[in-house]
């Protein structure tokens, strides 16, 4: 065989050991994560005109988020969960009141810079916005209660931990700032509500 031919077989084997790690080497951009969450109100209000202060209790429910990778250390995650909370009319002139329950779905978008992506503890922080809509409202004591969806901001920080070149276990705090305008029967009483809960989660994830 011509040196030729061999330098030709070398090349072409050296090209395909080449492309071969650089297949292993590349990872998709998308991530998936699973967890368990607290989602504990921070509660304020103002309530008219009966006054007093609105309690809603804490829910702790599955979670589902996606991520996108821009870049090693830039990602994308969209956040979804939704949650029941059972909510009252403390102190009031009228003393306390059942205000009943409100399902809240909170999609939320952050956007994260992650420090060490390639190592093994990798932490993030992000910041972004989310839209809140409150469902399947019980209207308690009252004849009917309403909630107004609305936008809100969060701020964001996690570690995950890799188990392995896909897996990786996750712990995430999350604090968001949101406000709703309630309407009580009919708008007879209103209160003007600041939710502002943490979510705090812990969970596992999969990087394709």
């Amino acid at each position: 065989m011509s040196k030729i031919a061999h330098i030709m077989m070398i090349t072409t084997a050296l090209s395909l050991t080449a492309g071969i790690v650089s297949a292993e080497e590349a990872q998709s951009p998308w991530q998936v994560r699973v967890r368990a969450i607290g989602v504990l109100p921070d509660e304020d209000a103002s309530v008219t005109p009966i006054g007093g202060d609105v309690k809603i209790d804490n829910a702790y429910v599955p979670e589902v988020d996606i991520s996108y990778f821009f870049t090693k250390n830039i990602a994308a995650e969209l956040i979804l969960a939704t949650a029941k909370h059972e909510v009252k009319n403390d102190g009031s002139a009228l003393g306390d009141i059942d205000l009943g329950s409100a399902w809240i779905l909170p999609p939320t978008l952050t956007l994260q810079y992650h420090f060490s992506p390639e190592e093994t503890f990798s932490p993030y922080v992000g910041a972004g916005v989310n839209y809140t809509f409150f469902y399947n409202e019980d209207s308690g004591d009252m004849a009917s209660v309403r909630y107004d969806d609305g936008f809100g901001v969060a701020l964001q920080a996690g570690m995950d931990y890799k188990l392995d070149e896909h897996w990786l276990l996750n712990f995430d705090a999350k604090k968001l700032w949101l406000n709703t305008d309630v309407s009580i029967n009919s708008g007879a009483v209103s209160a003007d509500v600041d939710l502002d809960p943490w979510i705090i989660g812990v969970g596992v994830g999969y990087r394709f």
